[in-house]
């Protein structure tokens, strides 16, 4: 399918995407102190199927869904799956600031996987924009230096899989619809964690069950912004708009939990800020070639 590409529209979806994980980062914060990352993960990837089962009713029922690409889909979603169990469990091992910096390194892989398999033209402006942002996160988090330990290379591992997984969404977007990639994501993550939900389920309080509904509305249409972005715009425009997530992130913290908003964050915001304006510039025209 083909979709005129507009660097407003991926930038609008892109909005949509950081507005919902924002939101999910938060219920997250508080589901997590009570219930099992396992059984949040399955109950969020469960309870968006049956959100999206009316989306897919408008669009003409399951038969839209079909794919001849599902090994893609497999694929991505696993990785997507696995980087995320990797992401959580580096969070235990080494300090939060080291793990989002080392995670922020994903545009870098993405950028690196498109081009080198998706033929995406890789500008000196999504250069900048990566390294502008990547230098933005550094000033935020300021990540304690030291020898590399088991935690670090785990969230790289993990920092890796997500540069994986957005590369294969946008090879995916190509032919299927957002639709049919967040379709086959939820099924896929719901059946690769029903096991070990099972195994470590444990009843939490009631109230957990309604920050576990927020994260899984947040994390169903947020996959769908993301999605639909990347039909509008190259992988290397979209990831790169990513980074406002963490000064927006800082911002909620400082807002809800009082953890303090100091000048680095405001620097390294206005640093992402700035890289993801030289981003949205439009690229120059390739010269035809001499006759």
């Amino acid at each position: 399918m083909t979709t005129p590409p507009s660097k407003t529209m991926a930038a609008l979806w892109m909005a949509g995407w950081l507005s919902l994980t924002l939101v999910m980062a938060v219920a997250g914060r508080e589901a997590v102190r009570e219930m099992n990352v396992f059984q949040v993960m399955e109950v969020r990837s469960l309870l968006g199927l049956c959100m999206l089962y009316p989306m897919i009713r408008r669009a003409g029922g399951f038969g839209t869904l079909r794919t001849r690409r599902l090994p893609q889909h497999i694929a991505r979603n696993l990785i997507h799956y696995v980087s995320q169990l990797g992401w959580f469990f580096a969070l235990t091992l080494i300090p939060i600031g080291q793990v989002v910096a080392i995670e922020f390194t994903m545009p870098i892989w993405t950028a690196i996987l498109a081009a080198s398999f998706l033929s995406e033209r890789m500008t000196s402006w999504k250069v900048a924009a990566i390294v502008l942002g990547l230098v933005g996160v550094i000033v935020i988090v300021r990540p304690a230096t030291g020898a590399i330990n088991q935690g670090q290379l785990i969230a790289l591992g993990a920092a890796v899989g997500f540069g994986v997984s957005m590369a294969l969404v946008k090879s995916l977007t190509r032919t299927e619809s957002a639709l049919a990639v967040l379709f086959w994501m939820l099924v896929v993550q719901s059946v690769a964690g029903f096991l070990p939900a099972l195994y470590v389920w444990a009843w939490p309080p009631t109230y957990v069950w309604g920050w576990v509904a927020v994260i899984s509305v947040c994390g169903t249409f947020a996959h769908y912004c993301l999605a639909s972005a990347m039909r509008y715009a190259d992988a290397t425009v979209v990831v790169p708009m990513d980074f406002l997530r963490v000064p927006l992130t800082a911002t909620a913290g400082w807002l809800l939990y009082s953890e303090r908003l100091d000048g680095w964050t405001v620097l390294g915001a206005a640093l992402i800020l700035f890289g993801n304006l030289l981003n949205l510039k439009p690229a120059a025209p390739i010269p035809a070639r001499a006759q």
